[in-house]
C-alpha cells in the first residue's frame, strides 16, 4: 500500500471525473496515434484455438449480441456477454487472483482523495478483499441510461492501482462502450490507447478473445513476479 497522504479540504470531497480532468490534474500524457511497444506486443495475436464446447459459447453469445446489444442495459450487457467473454479469454479466478466485480476502491494520490467502482477488477486477493490490482474495465451503455465517463474511471482505477501496488508496472484494461471495445495501458503518467475492436464483428470478437488471452500471459510472465 503506498502511503495515506493527507490532501487538500477543498479536494476532500470525491468527485466524477472527466478525462480532461485528470489529464490535467494529474499531468497525464495520452497517446492515440501510434501503439506503443507494449501495446504492440499486447495486440500482437493470432485467433484463439477455441474448443468445441468454447466454439458453442462464442456463437450463442455473438449472435445474441447481434440482435440484441442495442437494447442491453449495463447489467445485461456484463450478465449476456462481457462475462462469458471474460472466460472465453481465460480470465476467470485462479489460485494467484481473483475476479471482482463492482469492486469500490479507493486511494490518495498526489495529495487528492480518488475513489471508483470498478465494474471488473482482476487482483491478488483473499474472497472479497483485494491486495493487487492488474487489471480493470469499465463501461456503460450508452443506448440505456448513458452516465459517467468511462474512460476517465478506468483513468481513475489505475491511479489508484499504481498508488496501491507501489512497484512501478504498467495498468492494463479495456473501456467497453456498446459494441466497442478500447483497450488501455497505463505506464506511469502516460496511457495508450487502441484503436476501438467492434464486439458484434465475428473476426474482430475473436481477435478480443485473443488479447484478453494474451493478457493472461503477461500477467503470468511479467506482473506477478
Amino acid at each position: 500500500m503506498g502511503k495515506n497522504i493527507k490532501h487538500n479540504d477543498a479536494e476532500r470531497e470525491t468527485k466524477s471525473w472527466r478525462e480532461a480532468e485528470l489529464i490535467k490534474k494529474f499531468n497525464l500524457t495520452c497517446i492515440t496515434t501510434h501503439q506503443t511497444p507494449l501495446m504492440q506486443e499486447w495486440l500482437d495475436v493470432t485467433d484463439p484455438d477455441l474448443n468445441a464446447g468454447e466454439l458453442y459459447i462464442f456463437d450463442k453469445i455473438f449472435k445474441k449480441a447481434q440482435k440484441n446489444l442495442r437494447g442491453w442495459n449495463e447489467e445485461d450487457l456484463k450478465i449476456k456477454f462481457i462475462g462469458p467473454i471474460l472466460e472465453l479469454g481465460q480470465l476467470i479466478d485462479d489460485e494467484q487472483f481473483i475476479a471482482y466485480f463492482d469492486k469500490t476502491i479507493s486511494a490518495t494520490v498526489d495529495e487528492v482523495k480518488l475513489v471508483v467502482k470498478s465494474d471488473f477488477m482482476l487482483a491478488k486477493g483473499l474472497l472479497d478483499v483485494y491486495e493487487t490490482p492488474y487489471f480493470h474495465f469499465q463501461e456503460y451503455k450508452p443506448y440505456k441510461n448513458p452516465s459517467g465517463d468511462s474512460m476517465a474511471q478506468l483513468l481513475e482505477a489505475f491511479l489508484i492501482a499504481q498508488e496501491m501496488n507501489q512497484n512501478g508496472k504498467p495498468m492494463y484494461g479495456v473501456d467497453i462502450i456498446d459494441k466497442n471495445w478500447q483497450f488501455v495501458i497505463m505506464e506511469g503518467r502516460e496511457y495508450c490507447i487502441a484503436e476501438p475492436f467492434n464486439a458484434v464483428s465475428q473476426g474482430s470478437l475473436l481477435k478480443i478473445i485473443a488479447i484478453l488471452r494474451k493478457f493472461r500471459w503477461i500477467l503470468e510472465t511479467r506482473l506477478m513476479n
